[in-house]
């Protein structure tokens, strides 16, 4: 079933938490289709007078910032055995080379790397996680997961509310184009990331020298 038609056999109260709650365990680290959930739900929102596009955005927030603060909580608690079981267990995700291509984002960038990773669909997995493992400083990791949570959640909710209402006529025939829009740029920026992720191993292996024979 289309996910759009799925929600609308939902009451408001179910979509408000499954919003935060897909959210939330998507930034805690768990790969779940965070965006596209909440995409639909905004459409959902500009199309039903039910659902309440303030409540779904504060939801949608709430999960986002909440997620990622466990996931901040668990990385640093787990450290690098936990990249390490995460990597066993979602090799798609947590491979060597996104896990190097997240910390040079971090060492690049810092917190904003917090912040602007709300952005990108694979760094809203790892953002939390790996900046408890590298220690960040809480106050910085917090100050810029609030900010990201309020403004990827809000700003989305917003947007895409705003979309359904003044077309609201036309998104009722082809609204699966918002969700279709919303997956391509997922995608994208996914297989964005995988090249440099595939770059980034292949120039650590490069690198790295090559084993010395032992002596007969």
């Amino acid at each position: 079933m289309h996910v759009q038609e799925w929600l609308e056999t939902v009451p408001a109260v179910s979509i408000y938490l499954l919003v935060g709650l897909v959210i939330g365990l998507e930034s805690l680290g768990i790969p779940l289709p965070g965006e596209i959930i909440l995409v639909s739900s905004a459409l959902l929102a500009s199309q039903h007078g039910d659902i309440d596009p303030f409540i779904l955005g504060a939801c949608a927030s709430a999960g986002a910032i909440i997620g990622d603060s466990i996931g901040y909580a668990i990385g640093r608690k787990g450290g690098r055995p936990l990249l390490a079981w995460l990597g066993r267990k979602f090799p798609r995700h947590f491979s060597e080379g996104h896990i190097a291509t997240a910390e040079r984002s971090f060492e690049k960038w810092g917190m904003w790397a917090v912040f602007f990773g709300r952005f990108v669909a694979l760094l809203r997995i790892f953002a939390g996680p790996l900046a408890g493992v590298l220690r960040m400083p809480y106050w910085k990791f917090l100050t810029a997961n609030v900010l990201g949570g309020i403004l990827w959640a809000g700003g989305t909710t917003a947007v895409i509310y705003y979309v359904g209402v003044v077309a609201e006529s036309w998104l009722k025939r082809f609204s699966w184009l918002g969700l279709v829009l919303a997956v391509l740029i997922g995608l994208t920026s996914m297989l964005v990331l995988k090249r440099k992720a595939r770059k980034a191993t292949e120039q650590r292996q490069a690198a790295e020298p090559e084993p010395v024979p032992a002596a007969d």
